[in-house]
């Protein structure tokens, strides 16, 4: 449904008198940062968001613990590459509600009890209502745990493994609307008119400053072309270099993993993506509408890869690899767990079908198999990753 064509979206009353005080409009990055992060009235800020398959979204970790021991001979290989002899972290940004930072620090514990006796386990959670969560589910945690702010990283930078999973993906987006003959800046507006209550509407703002439209050259965008009428809307992400530097300055040596959804410019910035990659997500349902009931729906909007890895180069990160979910899992001898499961008890049958139900949506190419896992490494001398390597034979 186009913005035009949308009924206007309810202001809840933070919201409206935030507007007010800004004058009544805002860029889209400022409103999807308050709907998101506001401590007090944001969907994660406030810890109202639940993830896993009974919450608001699911993710591969919440399905059960095999995507984390999937992940664990990744992580480990990273770890055993670091000196012998320096105490070792393994750091998770925005951890959710903690699932895989647990099933990893039990897996390292596990299989691997020399490593785990030199590993602590670091969260980064800068959302006060998550974070009180996580401790629930950590509160046994048999690695050595804390959290700490991105700042305190920072002030004391750490060798080991630092993971991004779903996280790039809610860092707050411009968006960017093509009006025919400029490029502007959408922003939400509040209306008050006569109705009963201010309403919310997603308008084109000022033309895009020059810094910003110098970003679209390399997106193949300045020159919008016959292809992308007006309205043609997608996203910019001016937060991942920040977002990047600031994990390159708490991670001295070792590696960063994202994994998120991510396209190639040509697919992001396709003119048949006439409303970019924005959704909202809440109790299992996705709505292309930002809009509605703002600090109760999860907002995500796709990474684009070429973007990406630039501001991770301009970071002092150096790319050692990416692919889809589903090849990295397979390399990570998925397709052996699968079989082994089907050697199981008839007694456990149950369980056997929901693990093999789980196995198969990670590596589903129409759900989470999409993903993208994208490697980064803070030396130039860094061995190709696991998960890039050809699958196991069977």
């Amino acid at each position: 449904m186009s913005t035009a064509s949308r009924p206007a979206a309810v202001a809840p009353a933070w919201l409206a008198q935030r507007l007010r005080a800004a004058g009544g409009a805002v860029p889209f990055r400022t409103y999807m940062d308050w709907a998101l992060h506001d401590p007090e009235h944001g969907a994660y800020g406030s810890g109202r968001l639940q993830v896993g398959p009974r919450g608001d979204f699911t993710t591969s970790p919440s399905l059960g613990p095999d995507f984390a021991a999937l992940l664990a001979p990744q992580v480990i290989q990273w770890l055993q590459a670091l000196p012998a002899t320096e105490p070792l972290a393994l750091v998770e940004t925005g951890p959710g509600e903690g699932h895989l930072a647990l099933q990893l620090a039990e897996e390292i514990s596990r299989h691997w009890p020399e490593l785990a006796a030199r590993t602590t386990l670091l969260l980064v959670e800068p959302n006060g209502g998550m974070a009180e969560r996580q401790r629930q589910v950590l509160a046994h945690c048999p690695l050595p745990c804390r959290w700490l702010s991105v700042a305190e990283l920072a002030a004391h930078p750490v060798t080991g493994v630092m993971l991004a999973h779903e996280v790039l993906d809610a860092l707050a987006v411009e968006r960017i609307v093509w009006d025919g003959a400029l490029w502007r800046q959408q922003q939400v507006a509040l209306h008050e008119g006569t109705e009963a209550e201010p309403s919310l509407r997603l308008e084109p703002g000022p033309p895009l400053e020059p810094q910003a439209l110098a970003q679209l050259d390399p997106l193949g965008l300045r020159n919008a072309g016959p292809q992308r009428p007006a309205g043609w809307t997608s996203e910019l992400h001016p937060g991942l270099g920040p977002w990047l530097a600031g994990a390159a300055g708490g991670l001295a040596e070792g590696h960063l993993l994202v994994v998120d959804y991510a396209h190639e410019a040509w697919r992001y910035y396709g003119p048949q993506r006439s409303n970019g990659t924005l959704m909202a997500y809440r109790r299992q349902q996705a709505s292309d509408d930002p809009l509605l009931e703002p600090g109760r729906w999860d907002l995500t909007a796709h990474l684009c890869l070429e973007t990406l890895i630039n501001a991770a180069e301009a970071s002092g990160w150096h790319l050692v690899g990416q692919c889809r979910q589903g090849e990295a899992l397979l390399a990570l001898g998925l397709a052996q767990r699968l079989h082994a499961l089907q050697q199981g008890s008839g007694a456990d049958l149950p369980d056997l079908l929901r693990r093999r139900e789980a196995l198969l949506r990670l590596v589903d190419p129409a759900a989470l198999g999409e993903f993208r896992w994208i490697a980064l490494s803070r030396s130039t001398a860094a061995e190709a990753p696991l998960f890039l390597r050809e699958p196991p034979l069977e």
